[in-house]
């Protein structure tokens, strides 16, 4: 199986965690960590325990755990863009490739073996509980002019560049794919933890998701 490496921004780090060995090992455990823990309990104290380093080797990779969070939030983002141009690029039929790129994005996603080092079922799971937290912050305006959001933005053109292909008169592409790539996830999130905020059932709340946001995306671009 050929393993592969994500090129991310490089503000979003001190140091490439995908160079070393030991920075592969702080992506892997620190998914794990904060998928168990959650953010707030998780600190480099204890992801230096995990790997058996030092918190200072960590700083060497990360200024701070927020950052930390923010590489790990744009790395699933760049990945799910990396999966709709692979899944995508054999469809000629804007409509369908449309259709596959959203049911990439709702899936309920299970380890990629082109990329060993992180677990993406984990990883979602931290999309779902924790994403917000990267940008809901007091100084968002500063972080991004840094460029770390460069990979969500990037999926947010890909799909909408796919909407103004089947409709190059509807007015709204990024709010559209902006507001469902926070749906996709966010109603998960309801209907895990906050049920009365949504008719989904945790059951199969990924299924029935993706009909969901195709319905609402095929709609809106669709009517007059």
């Amino acid at each position: 199986m050929t393993q592969l490496q994500l090129k991310l921004n490089d503000k979003l780090f001190q140091k490439d965690p995908q160079s070393t060995d030991l920075g592969m090992r702080i992506v892997e455990k620190s998914i794990e960590l904060i998928d168990n823990l959650g953010f707030e309990a998780f600190t480099f104290k204890k992801l230096s325990i995990e790997i058996e380093s030092t918190e200072a080797s960590i700083y060497r990779y990360f200024e701070n755990k927020h950052r930390l969070l923010i590489y790990l939030i744009s790395w699933y983002w760049s990945w799910t863009e990396y999966r709709i141009t692979f899944d995508t690029h054999a469809i000629d039929d804007p409509s369908a490739q449309l259709a596959k790129a959203l049911e990439v994005i709702c899936a309920e996603h299970s380890y990629d073996k082109t990329f060993p080092i992180v677990d993406e079922a984990a990883l979602q799971r931290i999309l779902i509980n924790e994403s917000d937290k990267t940008y809901l912050t007091k100084n968002i305006d500063e972080i991004n002019k840094e460029g770390v959001f460069k990979g969500y933005k990037s999926l947010c053109k890909l799909v909408a560049e796919m909407i103004k292909k089947i409709n190059p008169k509807f007015p709204y592409p990024y709010a559209l794919i902006s507001t469902i790539l926070e749906a996709s996830h966010q109603q998960v999130f309801f209907a895990h933890h906050l049920p009365a905020l949504t008719e989904f059932e945790r059951e199969d709340a990924f299924e029935k998701i993706s009909l969901f946001i195709k319905d609402l995306v095929f709609t809106a671009i669709n009517s007059k």
